[in-house]
Parts: structure tokens; sequence; C-alpha cells
């Protein structure tokens, strides 16, 4: 895989996992400018730079949560996330707008994510709301 589905050093100094305050699950670091991509009005948000964490709880409606208690909701995102909308048309690859419908409906979309991904097209860091890559969220 290319570099954008690598790691990010940075994120090194913030604890990999923290709970959920309110599901009380562990959940996975995402990088600030993740956050900052997907919330809305980011310049109003007034967001540090700390350890931020991605719920994929569809039953919580909490997407991202500091380490200092902020929590950040669905209804403060203008991206729609796929973990917690199981819908046909919700987005399963933000990089190249593939849709759960495309990926199960056309086995040669997931090729192409993976040969874009391969030569380094993909954005899943910043475009992917878990800061992640996709390619395990295909059917």
């Amino acid at each position: 895989m290319s570099d954008c589905c690598s790691s990010n050093k940075a994120l090194n100094k913030f604890p990999r996992k923290q709970a959920c305050p309110v599901n009380r699950q562990d959940y996975i670091l995402v990088a600030l400018k993740t956050v900052l991509h997907h919330i809305k009005k980011s310049w109003e948000a007034n967001l540090k730079e700390q350890g931020y964490y991605f719920c994929n709880d569809p039953e919580c409606d909490i997407v991202y949560f500091g380490e200092d208690g902020r929590a950040i909701k669905t209804s403060e995102l203008h991206t729609t996330i796929s973990a917690k909308q199981k819908e046909a048309n919700a987005p399963i690859c933000y990089c190249f707008d593939v849709k759960r419908s495309d990926a199960e409906n056309n086995p040669e979309v997931k090729e192409f994510v993976i040969e874009q991904t391969k030569i380094g097209n993909c954005s899943c860091e910043t475009s992917n709301p878990s800061g992640r890559c996709c390619l395990k969220d295909f059917p």
C-alpha cells in the first residue's frame, strides 16, 4: 500500500486507544487533520492539538472524542459516516466516492480502489472519517 495508508508518526505522542465517553468501548486514535476535514465550520470548532478518537458504534451519536472529554457528534459533521449508517448509498470509500451499493454490485470497484491505493492516489487519512484505509470495509 502507499504511504497514505501508513500510520502518522505525529500521532505517537498520544495514547493509541481511548474509551468513548458514552459507550465506554476503546477506539483508535485519528489525526487532528482528519477531524478538521469532516467537522462543520472547522475554523469555529476551536480544536486543540490532542488525541482524538473515532467511535464507529452505530448506536452511539459521538463520532470523535478528545482526550479532554470533547465529544463531536454526527450532527456536527458534514460527512456521512458509513460505519454509523448502513444504507446502500452510504460511502464505503471516501477517496473515490464509492457507495456501499457500488461495491456490492460491481466487484471491479474494489479492484480499482486497490490499484489506486497501490500507486498512492488515495487520501485515506483525511478523506475517510476513520483516518484509515477503506479496503477492510468492502463487502
